[in-house]
């Protein structure tokens, strides 16, 4: 698979560049209006997706998207929302600013001064819209691989350059994404969508619960992303007793997936800790020999995701 990642200034026609591309290309023309329609079918209508999750919720689309074709996406920032992805082409299409003034004024029929403002405006606007999703006004030049100054080249021409850069990129000769590649970026893309609270539509949203920590909350957006039966703290275990047999010391493990017959622990950023729950949890097991306990770290539950194919339960666009 592949990826051509249009964006430009306000007042350049790169969208019809983008769409002149696709078509040369033979690619899937994925634009701002199709992506905004995407993000509603996946997460649904009632969901805001946060400027700051915008990223996230657009790669998880376009991996998907991108195992079935390779695609040519035009909507502002496109380089950075694909810039993870595998053989990827970033196009930036500008011009100088009278050369788009004089754009606006053809296609909304203004004067010079008139589009001189709306010029104006729409530079404001993407700014703004850039430094909420990415934390900078504009985008740094080594975000492209290729960058057209579009002041003397009609569309067609603009979009041959593409094309040919594309060719010699040899874009082409890429396969769709694997199953391993779409599902290592998706698991990427719902961890820091986690951290936002967004699942995919069609989804009861989480109950809230009375979680200790944050990467508790995270882990059970995880979980229910990837459509597994979650517990939170269900039981607890005495592991300690005094001369009169009381319990002085249990254990609650954080999470029990009834699925896989198996509690989990989180791990902190703590030493200490961590350290502190390896000897409850090793006492639990010596105690307890039929429980099935785990201490998790992020990664284990990425493999966790993948040994079980659970990526397939996530319904697709």
């Amino acid at each position: 698979m592949a990826v051509v990642a249009v964006s430009g200034e306000p007042g350049c026609r790169w969208e019809e560049v983008a769409r002149h591309v696709a078509h040369q290309l033979g690619f899937t023309l994925v634009s701002e209006a199709t992506l905004r329609h995407l993000l509603v079918d996946e997460f649904g209508a009632e969901t805001a997706i946060p400027d700051s999750a915008y990223a996230s919720a657009a790669l998880s689309i376009l991996a998907r998207l991108s195992r079935d074709s390779s695609l040519v996406v035009a909507t502002p920032s496109a380089e950075a929302v694909v810039a993870s992805i595998p053989c990827v082409l970033r196009v930036r299409i500008t011009a100088p600013e009278r050369f788009r003034i004089g754009t606006l004024m053809l296609e909304h029929h203004l004067d010079r001064t008139a589009a001189r403002q709306l010029l104006q405006q729409l530079e404001r606007e993407e700014k703004a819209l850039h430094r909420k999703r990415f934390g900078r006004l504009t985008p740094a030049l080594d975000s492209f691989d290729l960058l057209i100054n579009s002041e003397h080249l009609e569309v067609d021409q603009a979009a041959a350059v593409i094309e040919t850069a594309a060719r010699m990129r040899r874009l082409h000769d890429h396969g769709p994404l694997t199953v391993g590649q779409e599902a290592e970026l998706q698991f990427q893309a719902r961890l820091k969508l986690a951290r936002h609270r967004i699942t995919p539509a069609g989804r009861a949203a989480l109950t809230a619960k009375p979680f200790v920590n944050e990467s508790e909350a995270i882990f059970a957006n995880l979980l229910d992303f990837y459509r597994i039966d979650w517990q939170y703290e269900p039981k607890t275990f005495p592991i300690q007793w005094d001369a009169s047999g009381r319990a002085t010391e249990s254990f609650t493990p954080d999470f029990y997936l009834p699925e896989f017959d198996l509690y989990i622990e989180l791990t902190t950023m703590k030493q200490a800790n961590v350290t502190k729950k390896n000897r409850k949890i090793k006492l639990l097991k010596t105690i307890y020999p039929h429980v099935n306990i785990q201490v998790f770290y992020q990664k284990d539950f990425q493999n966790l995701v993948f040994k079980y194919g659970l990526t397939e339960r996530v319904p697709a666009v």
